[in-house]
C-alpha cells in the first residue's frame, strides 16, 4: 500500500526565526511541499530613509545579531560607493579581519549548537553539556575568543561600534595586535579538533545539482569582503551593480519572505555555494583541510554545507592571523584614524549617487543598495539578504528529498527535513521555537 501522510512542522527548532514545513504525500505522491515564512516585514529599508550615510551601519546592524558586522560593512560599502569614497588599504586590512572573525564565529556556532545536536541524537545542545562536556567547552571557548577580538577591534561583535564610512573611529594599537593574534593562535587546536569530530560523523546521503551564486575575484584571494563580479556555476558573472538581475526577487502567498532565482529555478548561496565557485583560492591550510574532508570537488549534497563552513573556519582563522601580522609588521597609520562628528575634516566630501555594497555574510552573498542625495542622506534603500536567496533552493532540495525517503518512519521523514533546512544555516529573525508535528493518514 502506497504510503499517504501530512506534516505541520510548527515550528522549526535550531533556526534563527520563525519558520514551518508543511508537507502532503498522497497514496506515495508528492501533493503539497511548502516552507513557509511566518514573520511579520520589519521595514528596515524604510527607517533608512533620511538618515545620514555616516549613521546608516548602526542602524542597518540590527537587522542581525549573529551577521550584524556583514550588515555594517555590505551598509559601509554601499555608502562609500554612493558618494564616490575609495577606502584606504589600512581600512580594507581591517575589514577583511572583520569578515574573517564573523564568518568564523558564526559558523562555530552554526556546527556545535545547532547542527551537532542532529547527529548525537538529541534535540539541543544543552543535554551534550552532560554527555559531551568536553565538546561544548570546545565550542564555547572558541566563540568566547571570537567575541573577545571582535571587542578589540570595534568595540563589540554584536552591533560594532568602531567601523564606519571611510574607515575606523578606533584603530588596534600595538598590543591590540599582539593580543588578536595571540588569542587566534590559542583557537588552532580546537579548530583542529572540530575537523576531526565532523569527519567522523554520518552525514545524509542526498544529490541535487543547483545553481551556486558567489562573489568571484580577479585575484588570488577568496572573496568575502570584496569580488569583482558576482558568479555563477552557470559560468556566468555579472556586476555588482546588476545585481537585481541575479536576484530577481518574486514572492509566494504563504510566506512572507521574497525568494529569488538566476538562471535556473532557484539558486543556492553560503559556504558550499563559496567553496563550489573559489576552492582553489582557500587559504593553504583551509585546503588541506578541505581534502581531507572530500570537500575538493563540486559538491551537490546541501547536508554537507555544515562540512564546508568547517573548511572556511579554517580559512577565517589563519587568513586573518596573517592580516594581524602584516599589520604588525607594517604598522598601523593612526592618521587614518576617523574622528567622530569631523568627517568634513577627514575628507569623506558627499555627493549625490547609487551605491551597491555586496559581500559574503556567513549564510551568502549580501546586499545593499543605497541611493544618496547631495547632502549625504539616504532616499531610497535595497536589502537582500542571503537566507532570502535560499528559500527557493531549499523547497526545491525538498521536493526531491520527500520521495526518495518515503519508505522510512514518519519521524524519521521530519528529522531528515529539519536537518535539510538546519543545513543551509538560515537566519530567518535569530529566535527560536516549540516544535509541533502532526501527521495525519
Amino acid at each position: 500500500m502506497s504510503k499517504s501522510f501530512n506534516v505541520n512542522l510548527e515550528y522549526l527548532t535550531r533556526v534563527e526565526g520563525h519558520g514551518n514545513i508543511v508537507i502532503n504525500v498522497r497514496d506515495g505522491s508528492l501533493e503539497e511541499c511548502r516552507l513557509e515564512i511566518v514573520e511579520s516585514p520589519r521595514f528596515f529599508e524604510g527607517m533608512l530613509r533620511g538618515r545620514s550615510v555616516f549613521e546608516v551601519q548602526h542602524i542597518t546592524s540590527r537587522i542581525c545579531g549573529i551577521c550584524a558586522c556583514s550588515h555594517s560593512l555590505a551598509s559601509i560599502q554601499a555608502a562609500e560607493d554612493a558618494i564616490g569614497f575609495t577606502p584606504s588599504e589600512q581600512t580594507v586590512k581591517l575589514r577583511k579581519l572583520l569578515m574573517d572573525l564573523e564568518i568564523l564565529d558564526s559558523h562555530i556556532l552554526h556546527i556545535y549548537l545547532l547542527a551537532l545536536p542532529d547527529f548525537l541524537g538529541v534535540k539541543s545542545f544543552v543535554p551534550l553539556i552532560d554527555t559531551h562536556n568536553q565538546t561544548v567547552k570546545r565550542a564555547l571557548r572558541m566563540k568566547k575568543t571570537c567575541n573577545q577580538v571582535c571587542d578589540i577591534l570595534v568595540g563589540r561583535h554584536v552591533h560594532p561600534i568602531s567601523c564606519t564610512v571611510g574607515g575606523f573611529t578606533k584603530l588596534p594599537r600595538e598590543k591590540d595586535l599582539e593580543t588578536m593574534l595571540e588569542l587566534l593562535e590559542g583557537m588552532t587546536k580546537d579548530l583542529e579538533e572540530t575537523a576531526e569530530l565532523m569527519n567522523q560523523l554520518s552525514f545524509p546521503q542526498f544529490e541535487r545539482d543547483t545553481e551556486y551564486v558567489a562573489l568571484v575575484s580577479e585575484d588570488a584571494e577568496y572573496p568575502l569582503l570584496q569580488g569583482s563580479a558576482i558568479g555563477s556555476s552557470e559560468g556566468i558573472t555579472v556586476d555588482k551593480k546588476d545585481y537585481q538581475k541575479v536576484t530577481n526577487e518574486f514572492v509566494v502567498p504563504y510566506s512572507t519572505a521574497k525568494r529569488t532565482k538566476w538562471n535556473r529555478e532557484s539558486y543556492m548561496v553560503g559556504a558550499l555555494a563559496r567553496l563550489n565557485l573559489n576552492y582553489s583560492k582557500l587559504h593553504p591550510k583551509a585546503k588541506e583541510v578541505g581534502d581531507a574532508l572530500g570537500m575538493n570537488r563540486k559538491i551537490t549534497n546541501p547536508y554537507l554545507n555544515t562540512l564546508a563552513q568547517v573548511v572556511e573556519c579554517f580559512h577565517c582563522l589563519y587568513h586573518g592571523m596573517d592580516i594581524i601580522k602584516e599589520l604588525m609588521r607594517d604598522g598601523i597609520n593612526y592618521d587614518e584614524e576617523i574622528v567622530v562628528g569631523l568627517n568634513e575634516k577627514k575628507n569623506i566630501p558627499v555627493k549625490a549617487g547609487s551605491g551597491v555594497g555586496a559581500v559574503e555574510a556567513p549564510r551568502g552573498i549580501l546586499f545593499h543598495h543605497y541611493q544618496v542625495d547631495d547632502n549625504g542622506h539616504i532616499t531610497d534603500a535595497n536589502c537582500i539578504i542571503p537566507t532570502a536567496q535560499n528559500l527557493q533552493n531549499i523547497e526545491y532540495d525538498m521536493r526531491k528529498l520527500i520521495p526518495e525517503i518515503l519508505e522510512k518512519d514518519e519521524e524519521e521523514i521530519v528529522h531528515r527535513l529539519e536537518m535539510l533546512v538546519r543545513s543551509y544555516d538560515p537566519c530567518i529573525s535569530c529566535s527560536t521555537h516549540f516544535l509541533k508535528v502532526s501527521f495525519v493518514k
